[in-house]
């Protein structure tokens, strides 16, 4: 019987470290990329859409590996703006039947899905400022229970504290490839470093913020991409 689990693991473990799609010196440098992201953040912060966050170094990351020369090691927080979800409460008092607001639960997902794409419950417009609005686009991640489970928003809607949402810098990242990332065996090792301790399992914002992400050349972003969808293709078309 193939073990589709261990072979995905480890086609997304070489993809991360730059293994699968062959280097190519024309997709540029990571480091311009990144200074490209931080000037956007900067912009940002100047036009108060996003807040200034303090530096908070206290995540020990024992998991950092080489990677490939035109790419770069940088935490999360700086290509993406990380919050937690919110939920108002009592819940009942904010659901709606009418037009309103898509309330986002970890139910709407399942645990292979990609895509964020409806919500079955809607909140009031209220109930926005007690909770957190995400939109199309935006990276969220489980941060309870079965915590590490990322997916990509293809609507706007609200998420409760059960989630994190990723909100990228800059336009110029390949969600997709963070997507896959965060399903790496490296993401989910250092997800579970940051949840050590915990009575609770859970995702601590701030560890998830000083988290480092292997970060490749945007053009190199988009054919690891490819190549992992090819290759899982082949993969689920074997056991059909």
């Amino acid at each position: 019987m193939i073990d589709t689990k261990y072979i995905r693991e480890k086609i997304l473990d070489l993809a991360v470290r730059g293994k699968l799609v062959d280097q190519d010196p024309k997709d540029g440098d990571a480091r311009d990329l990144l200074e490209e992201i931080q000037k956007e953040k900067e912009e940002l912060i100047k036009a108060k859409k996003i807040r200034k966050e303090k530096t908070i170094d206290f995540v020990e990351q024992s998991l950092i590996y080489e990677i490939p020369e035109s790419w770069e090691w940088t935490k999360a927080r700086n290509v993406f703006y990380i919050q937690r979800g919110g939920s108002p409460r009592p819940i009942k008092k904010f659901l709606t039947t009418e037009n309103g607001i898509n309330w986002i639960k970890i139910g709407d997902v399942g645990d292979n899905d990609k895509y964020l794409t409806s919500a079955k419950e809607k909140i009031i417009e209220s109930g926005i400022a007690k909770s957190r609005l995400i939109n199309p686009g935006d990276l969220i991640l489980t941060n309870s229970m079965s915590y590490g489970r990322p997916y990509i928003s293809k609507i706007k809607g609200c998420i409760h504290d059960g989630w994190l949402v990723l909100s990228p810098y800059s336009n110029s990242i390949n969600k997709e490839y963070f997507y896959y990332l965060i399903k790496s065996p490296y993401m989910q090792k250092s997800f579970n470093l940051a949840a050590k301790g915990a009575v609770v399992k859970n995702l601590n914002i701030d560890k998830v913020k000083e988290i480092f992400l292997p970060l490749p050349p945007l053009a190199e972003q988009k054919r690891i991409v490819e190549k992992i969808e090819e290759i899982f293709a082949a993969v689920d078309a074997m056991i059909e």
